[in-house]
């Protein structure tokens, strides 16, 4: 491809020459980070692009306040920003999340579009560097450093309180909607997947609507320690090149954007050199993902069968089971809940394996650790909603089943053992058993007990 063909542009930076697609609103630093990195095609959500931006947007509102940056180019920049936060350049940021571990190169892409669009705004021309400079004026006061882990936790905070925390409450809705409506439906127990002794299917959902609700007040709780930013710290911790009011007012501006609180972090080497509050918060979404992973799998064997499994619910028929037997009818949304959260879990440990890598003043492997608490709050968010509307809202008790389960339970001779003991309570069993009878018929006519004895 020739210099001079128009599909292509010069850009400049500190290594030399780098032709940019003529169209395009980043630079030569993307550019150079897209040839480097053509790894997985996977790019940052746009929740962490709509944070990043949000800070690039204060902080051009605060230099140029702090007397830093020029008025008209601090009002080129926030409108430049303001285009990517409302998802106008979404096709700009095109980094691999494998790249650089400071995540350098996404701030830079950052940096690149906006100053282009800013560039573009000021003087109709797509120019990468003039009159408004990606790292002297839009970077200004900043690192990739601080602002980096300041973002992951910015888009954490604000997409666990946005969209997690009302999914599960949806979902944790549903479940005790259900716990009052199967209130009278008695149904046996099982422990080590073993018949045990009769409770009801009230009972059951209720102890699904705790877990739920437990994993709220755990997001809730996490999401407190996501609060703290590394912002101000800039290169290493020190704060070096950036005014001693930049962070505080920059956060104050990012809190009173989003409607979530937010403060400058009381350790800029801890913020900077350690991931803790991102490992936390995967371990309490683990902890949701176990939880919805239990009440999936016991509602998809609560609802074997039909007619040759468990069967005591009926859950909602949303597509043909199979491709080669007409009629089976699968449980494709409690599948779906297995699925995300085994997801889940495995970002759990590549978050835990990336919080590892804070060697010194700097974590190497923020990109991924960003990436990964993002898809477990959106794949959990999506999928819990999804777990609500299409499967437990719908979900029939199949009584018949459930009363006839209780019955045939050897586990009815639990209730004897007050009164005849629990040897003879366990011979009775064994003799319902092997003859096939019921412990209520073996109990009645060849025991002679009181019909009190059992429920």
């Amino acid at each position: 491809m020739s210099m001079d063909d128009e599909t292509m542009r010069k850009e400049m930076d500190s290594m030399g020459e780098v032709r940019v697609p003529a169209d395009a609103c980043y630079g030569a630093g993307t550019q150079r980070a897209v040839e480097n990195f053509p790894v997985s095609g996977i790019g940052f959500q746009p929740a962490f692009i709509g944070m990043l931006a949000l800070v690039k947007k204060g902080a051009a509102m605060v230099n140029a306040r702090l007397g830093l940056l020029d008025e008209k180019l601090s009002r080129a920049i926030v409108a430049a920003a303001r285009e990517v936060i409302e998802g106008t350049h979404d096709d700009q940021f095109v980094v691999d999340i494998f790249q650089t571990g400071s995540g350098t190169s996404t701030n830079m892409n950052m940096n690149e579009v906006i100053a282009t669009r800013a560039n573009e705004i000021l003087t109709g021309e797509k120019k990468g560097k003039s009159p408004v400079h990606p790292n002297d004026h839009v970077n200004l006061g900043q690192s990739s450093n601080d602002v980096i882990p300041s973002v992951i936790h910015m888009a954490a905070r604000t997409e666990i309180g946005n969209r997690l925390v009302p999914a599960l409450e949806t979902l944790f809705t549903a479940l005790a909607e259900k716990t009052a409506l199967f209130s009278d439906v008695k149904k046996i127990g099982r422990t080590h997947l073993q018949d045990a002794v009769p409770m009801t299917l009230g009972q059951e959902f209720s102890g699904y609507a705790r877990q739920v609700e437990l994993g709220i007040l755990r997001m809730k709780a996490a999401s407190e320690q996501l609060a703290s930013l590394a912002l101000g710290g800039t290169a290493v911790g020190t704060g070096v090149n950036t005014h001693g009011e930049f962070a505080r007012q920059v956060i104050r501006s990012i809190s009173e954007e989003t409607g979530y609180s937010f403060r400058e972090a009381d350790n800029h080497f801890e913020a900077q050199g350690a991931q803790d509050g991102a490992v936390a918060v995967s371990g309490a979404l683990k902890t949701v993902a176990v939880s919805l992973l239990k009440i999936a799998n016991d509602i998809r064997w609560l609802a074997s069968g039909p007619r040759a499994g468990l069967g005591e619910i009926n859950l909602p028929g949303l597509q043909p089971g199979s491709s080669i037997m007409p009629g089976k009818v699968n449980p494709v949304i409690p599948e779906a809940v297995i699925q995300v959260a085994a997801q889940v879990m495995g970002n759990d440990t590549a978050i835990t394996m990336g919080a590892q890598a804070g060697f010194f003043e700097l974590n190497t492997m923020l990109p991924v650790i960003g990436y990964n608490l993002l898809q477990s709050i959106g794949l959990l968010s999506s999928v819990a909603a999804l777990f609500a509307d299409k499967c437990i809202g719908g979900i029939t008790a199949n009584r018949a089943v459930c009363e006839s389960n209780i019955e045939k339970s050897l586990a009815m001779a639990t209730y004897l053992v007050p009164h005849v003991g629990y040897d003879r309570a366990a011979a009775i069993a064994k003799r319902a058993f092997d003859t096939g009878k019921t412990v209520r018929e073996i109990a009645l006519a060849e025991e002679k007990l009181p019909e009190s004895y059992l429920p």
